[in-house]
C-alpha cells in the first residue's frame, strides 16, 4: 500500500504536524484513484456532529472509483489511522464500516487483518524498533511514538503492546488515563465547527476536479455542476 501510493519510510514524521500528515496521505491516495470524503456533520447543520463513538468511517469498494469516508468530527490522529484501515479494505475487496473501539480486535477476519495492516502502515514494526532505544527515554514514550508516527496515543500504546514492547499491565495503566482524559475533553469541547473550512473537504478532490473539467469540457452543464458540488454527500 506505501509502495502503491509514493511513501517512502519516515513519510509521517517528516510532516510538521498531524494535520499536514493527514492531509498528505488524502492526497496520495486520490493521486491513486481513491475517492476521499471527509464530514463531520449531518447535512449543512454544524450542531450536528456525526458522532465518533457510533462510526469512524466507511469504504465502498468499486474497480473504477473506490471511496473511502471519514468522519471528520474524529480527532485527527484517528483519522489517520480510520484512512488507513479503509484503505486496507480497498486492498482487500471489501465494503465495511468501521467503529474499532479502543482498539480491540473484530471477529470478522477482514477486519482482524484490516487492523494489522493499518497498525504496520501507519507504524512500521521496523521503524519503531529501530526508533525504540531513543523513545523509550522520552518523559512521555506514547507521546513521542504518537508525534514521530503521527497517531493517535492510544494507537502508540496498542502497538507497543502488541509488538511486546511494554507489558499488557502498562497498556491497561495507560489506558485508564487515556479514557479519563477523553471524557474530560469531550466536556471541554464546544459544538458547531466552521462550515467554510471544511466545506472543500466533503466531497473528494478527486470528483470535484472531474466535475469542474466536465463543465469546462461542455460535457456536463454549470448549473448541474454546481447541484453536484452543492449537493454532494449533504444528506449523510
Amino acid at each position: 500500500m506505501r509502495q502503491r501510493l509514493g511513501l517512502a519510510g519516515g513519510w509521517a514524521a517528516e510532516r510538521g504536524t498531524w494535520t499536514d500528515a493527514l492531509r498528505h496521505l488524502r492526497t496520495a491516495m486520490e493521486e491513486a484513484g481513491i475517492l476521499v470524503v471527509v464530514n463531520g456533520i449531518v447535512g449543512n447543520n454544524t450542531h450536528r456532529k456525526l458522532d465518533p463513538t457510533e462510526f469512524r468511517g466507511f469504504v465502498l469498494v468499486d474497480n473504477y472509483a473506490p471511496l473511502v469516508f471519514v468522519n471528520g468530527a474524529d480527532g485527527k490522529a484517528a483519522q489517520m489511522f480510520t484512512l488507513a484501515h479503509e484503505l486496507a479494505h480497498v486492498w482487500f475487496g471489501s465494503s465495511a464500516a468501521f467503529d474499532l473501539r479502543q482498539l480491540q480486535p473484530a471477529n470478522d477476519p477482514t477486519e482482524l487483518a484490516c487492523n494489522a495492516v493499518a497498525a504496520e502502515f501507519r507504524v512500521p514494526e521496523v521503524e519503531l524498533r529501530e526508533a525504540w532505544p531513543t523513545l523509550r527515554r522520552a518523559p512521555d514514550l506514547f507521546d513521542a511514538i504518537a508525534r514521530q508516527f503521527k497517531v493517535s496515543r492510544l494507537v502508540a500504546a496498542r502497538r507497543a503492546l502488541d509488538l511486546q514492547l511494554i507489558s499488557r499491565n502498562e497498556f491497561c495503566e495507560f489506558y485508564q488515563a487515556y479514557q479519563a482524559e477523553e471524557v474530560r475533553s469531550a466536556e471541554q469541547q464546544s459544538d458547531g465547527g466552521d462550515f467554510y473550512a471544511s466545506q472543500n473537504l466533503r466531497i473528494s478532490r478527486r470528483f470535484g476536479e472531474a466535475v469542474a473539467r466536465a463543465a469546462r469540457e461542455g460535457r456536463l452543464l454549470y448549473q448541474e455542476a454546481y447541484r453536484l458540488h452543492r449537493h454532494s454527500w449533504q444528506d449523510i
